[in-house]
């Protein structure tokens, strides 16, 4: 007999409380979480600190599937948490598992412990 383990998420928000091209910041277990809607309704969520100098990824513009750091500039794919373009492969903000079910924004349980 095999036992299988359910994942736990957690309800955050409706999808429409983060605005598109914008974020919505939760508290999360290791730091402050940013969750990323895009022009087309997608949803990401990574740690809400860029990987160069720290700066809240939150605050940055949202285009396409990218965020442009407030601090410097630096572009950073909201589904790896990598850095693009010139910057790829320098650093990488922590993705965050999330979903969206009947229009509610869903973390992983254990983010936010």
């Amino acid at each position: 007999m095999s036992t299988v383990l359910e994942r736990l998420w957690v309800d955050i928000c409706a999808m429409t409380d983060i605005p598109q091209r914008g974020a919505r910041r939760v508290a999360g277990a290791n730091g402050p979480i940013a969750i990323f809607r895009t022009g087309d309704d997608q949803v990401f969520a990574l740690v809400d600190r860029c990987p160069h100098k720290q700066g809240p990824l939150s605050m940055g513009i949202v285009h396409g599937a990218s965020v442009t750091c407030p601090l410097h500039g630096r572009n950073v794919d909201l589904a790896t948490g990598q850095f693009t373009g010139a910057d790829a492969g320098h650093g990488c903000a922590p993705r965050i598992d999330v979903r969206v079910i009947g229009g509610r924004v869903e973390l992983a349980a254990e983010a936010l412990r």
